[in-house]
């Protein structure tokens, strides 16, 4: 059912008003609206009444569609499938001056966690004098020993940071917790304003909100100042495409020009990085990692990891590659850190902290513990290091008053076997921002999560906004919150003027280029098995509707002979997509078509839907949106077999246009394109062995043009009926017919000659010489002698051909690193 139009007004002023008036009647003590009669609030709305009318439910359904069709989502940890990034259409406005308190907070909190890991991973003379426990370091599962005494190439531990505040009903603002071993989150807040900037179109000239652009090109500038080549090469190194923030990731990498990298696609060479390519080696001078650093590097740290680049921190010693942030960074993240930060701020700096952390007492301290078991009731308990402890079963912070009986005996009895893993914190009641909730604006409690970069010239940025996380809860307290519900844009918003900034360089100053840059080995095989499971599915669902007999011959409808539905059922059932049937009566072909289609244990055309989809999103970065949109497009339900099929069939062909119309002409098109060719090289050798030999009936030649979706292009050059020899010279041998396997053949050695070489001798490398032996026998073979023994020749060398493409491209082990010709750059 369709929404009605929204009711327009021709002053959004007036809804505005009576939105904000509603919402204050509801509002709690402490509310950012009620607390602060800032114009800048009517003005939003008056821009969100402009957009949606007087429909609150509307504007939400519009912002959340921006954000989808910009590739926002996350995954729930443990859930396979991803979810749809949920954005509230209020964002949070915040006024200039107070934000530069916030800004020379974060500043100021920057630097001093810089300080004290510098002297941490250095001379530790903070624990040497005393004002840091030397347990507090050494207990903490995120203190690095490997990287003691080493000096991070750049000279910085820190390049980029998160922390989390939060704000008090009286309007203060407080440290939650800090982010520093793989911040996450400042692609969602660049996804978040381009989202409401969309919905919300006047707001930024307006208001005049600050921009995000500056931030990230300075946060780029300042990765790339601590290279030691001019033009380094960034990656931005992801557990992979099952991570919680993948898609924020890619978008990342994509906005920020990064190369976006799996531990697999790395290795480390002499003390150097270097990405695997399609090209051979290419030099990394830089990482934004996302991965646990205990995870990096399997000879340093763990070496169970899977995800790392072994030598890793051994070309990071020598200065070879910039790590950001630093391992062992996260020493610092630690909640019983809390209780020593503002103590170290004065020491070190001779100043308070402007942004004050939450109150903390470690246990690891007597008259600390003492304080804790005192006040049980009033604090919030929590694990020290982050790592549940035996006496709260949970890493998550646990109000002490809600711990009773046998769990507050187990937790006592614990914290006196081992202090030193617990910390008390005071508990934080947080203000409240407006949110649409079905039954219109409600208030609820939310938190802040900024961002600071490192610059070119080793300073601090801070990038103006953030994101907010917003409850669904209406319980204000801070430990209840969790990971919270929404999120919302944060605008920051000021008298003056904003200049258009852009992270795009002056347009006089933009460097020509045709190449796309570099294409890593493992993203080519990506490509390469999309267009290959693309293809399958399609020759597969090509298989069961002319099984069906949904065929466009002139006696369509017609039952196809049994020998003819045996040699279909055979095709099928060869290629793994379901168990012979005991039959071939009419009820056994249904059951048979049905698992062929959706059986999940079978290779069947959703479970290829599936790995393609898999692919499609482990490939944001290089994919559009359009196409990831169709690789996510949810099975068909409704309808018969045939509809179901149908409706699939129209999606393979959108993909397929989409490939041929929209993709550049990059290397990562040629792979895609050549997975396709060889697919359906294979599936045309295989049906002409099937129905294309001597003895074919006419049904079986009528499958074959069905199969080859060539029944068109035959019976307009043919109109006297159907014969063996033109059939099968139309579906093998004609070049013109863009399904034949001479075409395909054409094809994939015209991608093959446009790839890579490693050597520069001029000779053909092994893919292409299996190229040059399939067009010889293809070229020379007629439709009359074409046989068995000649196609399964074919079909041999079309199998060595994709063996030979992923030993030369693809990744195989350390392989590449040993052979000849790898290109060094």
């Amino acid at each position: 059912m369709l929404r009605p139009p929204p009711r327009r007004c021709s002053d959004p002023g007036i809804h505005a008003a009576r939105w904000i008036a509603e919402y204050r009647a509801r509002a709690v003590s402490g509310d950012v609206l009620t607390a602060d009669p800032d114009p800048a609030w009517a003005a939003m709305f008056e821009e969100l009444a402009a957009a949606a009318g007087d429909d609150l439910g509307l504007a939400r359904e519009r912002v959340q569609r921006h954000a989808e069709d910009i590739g926002t989502g996350f995954r729930i940890i443990g859930e396979s499938e991803e979810r749809p990034w949920p954005l509230s259409p209020v964002p949070l406005l915040i006024a200039a001056e107070e934000w530069r308190t916030i800004e020379a907070g974060i500043v100021q909190r920057a630097d001093l966690l810089e300080t004290v890991i510098a002297d941490l991973y250095g001379d530790a003379s903070l624990v040497a004098r005393g004002l840091i426990p030397a347990a507090l370091v050494g207990g903490s599962p995120f203190f690095l020993r490997p990287m003691a005494g080493l000096v991070p190439s750049g000279g910085h531990h820190l390049q980029f940071i998160a922390v989390d505040l939060g704000r008090g009903p009286t309007g203060e603002w407080r440290v939650l917790a800090d982010h520093l071993r793989a911040p996450a989150g400042a692609g969602y807040a660049l996804e978040n304003r381009l989202a409401i900037a969309r919905t919300l179109g006047g707001l930024q000239a307006r208001l005049n909100v600050q921009r995000h652009a500056p931030f990230f090109a300075a946060f780029r500038d300042g990765l790339a100042a601590a290279c030691r080549r001019a033009e380094p090469r960034i990656g931005l190194l992801t557990p992979g495409r099952y991570s919680a923030s993948y898609a924020e990731q890619a978008h990342l990498a994509r906005y920020l020009g990064f190369l976006l990298v799996e531990g697999a696609d790395l290795a480390a060479l002499e003390d150097k990085l270097y990405v695997r390519t399609i090209g051979g080696l290419k030099r990394v001078d830089a990482l934004w990692h996302r991965v646990d650093p205990r995870l990096l590097d399997p000879l340093a740290f763990d070496s169970h990891s899977r995800i790392g680049v072994a030598g890793l921190i051994d070309a990071a010693a020598a200065g070879n590659v910039v790590i950001a942030n630093a391992p062992g960074a996260g020493v610092l993240e630690s909640a019983a850190f809390g209780a020593f930060l503002p103590r170290l701020a004065t020491r070190l700096f001779g100043a308070d902290l402007i942004l004050p952390n939450i109150a903390t007492w470690w246990c690891g301290q007597d008259d600390a513990r003492a304080a804790v078991i005192e006040d049980l009731d009033q604090m919030l308990i929590g694990p020290a290091f982050g790592v549940a402890p035996l006496g709260l079963g949970g890493a998550v912070a646990v109000p002490g008053a809600e711990i009773v009986g046998d769990a507050r005996v187990a937790l006592l009895d614990d914290m006196t076997r081992r202090p030193q893993d617990y910390v008390g914190q005071e508990i934080v009641r947080l203000s409240t921002m407006p949110v649409v909730t079905d039954a219109g604006l409600a208030a609820r409690p939310f938190t802040l999560r900024v961002f600071a970069a490192r610059g070119a010239d080793g300073g601090w940025t801070v990038l103006p906004g953030g994101f907010a996380r917003i409850a669904e809860h209406p319980d204000p307290r801070a430990s209840v919150m969790g990971e919270g519900c929404w999120s919302a844009d944060v605008a920051i918003h000021g008298g003056e003027a904003v200049a258009p900034v852009s992270l795009l360089p002056p347009a006089d100053t933009i460097h020509v280029r045709r190449n796309p840059g570099t294409l890593p080995s493992r993203v080519a095989d990506n490509f390469f098995w999309l267009g290959r499971y693309l293809e399958r599915g399609e020759a597969l669902l090509a298989i069961i509707r002319v099984m069906l007999g949904n065929s466009i011959d002139a006696d369509a409808g017609a039952a196809l002979a049994p020998e003819t539905v045996g040699r279909l059922v055979g095709l099928a059932v060869n290629v793994g997509a379901a168990p012979h049937p005991p039959s071939l009566r009419r009820a056994d072909l249904a059951a048979f078509a049905r698992t062929a289609m959706e059986d999940g244990d079978w290779h069947s055309v959703r479970s290829i839907n599936r790995l393609a989809r898999g692919i499609g999103q482990g490939s944001r970065d290089r994919l559009a949106a359009d196409v990831v949109r169709l690789l996510d497009a949810p099975y068909p339900t409704k309808g018969g077999m045939l509809d179901r099929a149908g409706t699939l069939q129209r999606r393979y062909a959108a993909l397929s246009g989409l490939s041929a119309e929209h993709m550049g002409r990059t290397a990562a098109w040629r792979f895609h394109d050549l997975g396709r060719r060889l697919e359906r090289a294979l599936t045309v050798t295989r049906a002409l062995r099937v129905f294309g030999m001597a003895q074919a009936s006419a049904d079986d030649l009528s499958s074959l043009l069905d199969l080859a979706d060539s029944q068109i292009s035959y019976r307009q050059r043919y109109l006297t009926g159907i014969a063996r020899v033109p059939v099968v010279d139309l579906v093998a041998l004609d070049p013109g017919n863009p399904r034949s396997l001479a075409f395909q053949i054409c094809r994939i050695c015209e991608h093959l000659a446009a790839l890579p070489v490693l050597e520069d001798d001029g000779m053909e490398e092994p893919q292409q010489t299996q190229g040059t032996v399939l067009t010889a026998i293809v070229s020379t073979a007629t439709a009359a002698g074409l046989d068995a023994e000649v196609l399964g020749d074919v079909e041999r060398r079309l199998f060595q051909l994709s063996e030979a493409i992923a030993r030369r491209y693809f990744l195989q082990g350390a392989e590449p690193l040993r052979a000849a010709g790898m290109v060094l750059a």
